[in-house]
């Protein structure tokens, strides 16, 4: 039997991929494409333990934080299941990093601008059928042009969508979308002959999915996963049987009383 080839849905080696040093490149030239802006400086934060983090917190949080051109914060997480609280999540996470950065003396308007960024492997917003990259805007309710609170940026980006509409692949960002989703073969393979950061990229990728140690924290975290959406499958049968109960018992309790 063929052993499991892992790719960058997991994020154990997303992050072992982007966040490894003398891989600043990947993450510069993804960021590049994503963001539109020119980045000439990148500080990955090393903040968390793979091993860790796959074994002992048992599915916590595994993100990338990097400071970009010493005036901003990206902070790129991946997301492969719908858990129904995404939104608040992220809001979350952008306070955080905020309050952190904070530093006593420092005046408001010197704060670095904090960018989300979050790979998804579900359609958060399936109403926007032909939009598969979303960036937030925070605006006045009655004049939509005047942008407000422009300090915090929010990305969405829904890999399911991407890989059903056929994108240009000409773009960068494409490029890259194709070879973290690592499904369609054809996109791939254009994807890497027209971006030579890619077939670099490849080569690193072919290290790591051979590295024993990153597999096997990537098949706890794998592992993991799957028991996790089980439990909470299993969760929510039982809220549903148990809720069925309830009002078998509340109908039966208002027959009798209308019979008294």
């Amino acid at each position: 039997m063929e052993p499991k080839k892992f790719n960058l849905k997991n994020d154990i080696i997303f992050k072992a991929f982007f966040a490894r040093k003398g891989n600043e490149e990947f993450l510069i030239d993804f960021l590049n494409a994503l963001l539109g802006i020119k980045i000439l400086k990148i500080e990955i934060k090393e903040e968390v333990n793979l091993e860790k983090l796959a074994v002992t917190e048992k599915g916590g949080r595994l993100d990338i934080q990097a400071k970009l051109n010493d005036d901003m914060i990206a902070n790129i997480e991946l997301q492969m299941q719908d858990r129904g609280n995404m939104q608040i999540r992220t809001s979350y996470y952008a306070a955080k990093i905020m309050a952190r950065e904070m530093r006593i003396g420092v005046p408001y308007e010197e704060m670095e601008k904090i960018i989300l960024i979050n790979i998804l492997g579900y359609d958060m917003f399936p109403e926007l059928k032909e939009d598969y990259i979303h960036k937030t805007a925070i605006v006045l309710d009655r004049h939509r042009d005047y942008t407000v609170m422009d300090n915090i940026e929010w990305w969405f980006i829904e890999l399911s969508k991407f890989r059903k509409i056929r994108p240009d692949m000409n773009e960068k960002i494409n490029q890259w979308l194709a070879f973290i989703d690592d499904e369609d073969k054809e996109m791939i393979s254009m994807a890497e002959e027209k971006n030579k950061t890619l077939k670099k990229a490849r080569e690193e990728m072919e290290y790591l999915t051979g590295d024993e140690e990153v597999k096997r924290l990537a098949e706890l975290r794998e592992k993991w996963d799957m028991e996790y959406e089980l439990s909470m499958k299993y969760a929510r049968k039982q809220g549903a049987e148990d809720g069925l109960r309830l009002g078998k018992k509340e109908r039966i309790r208002a027959r009798q009383k209308r019979a008294d």
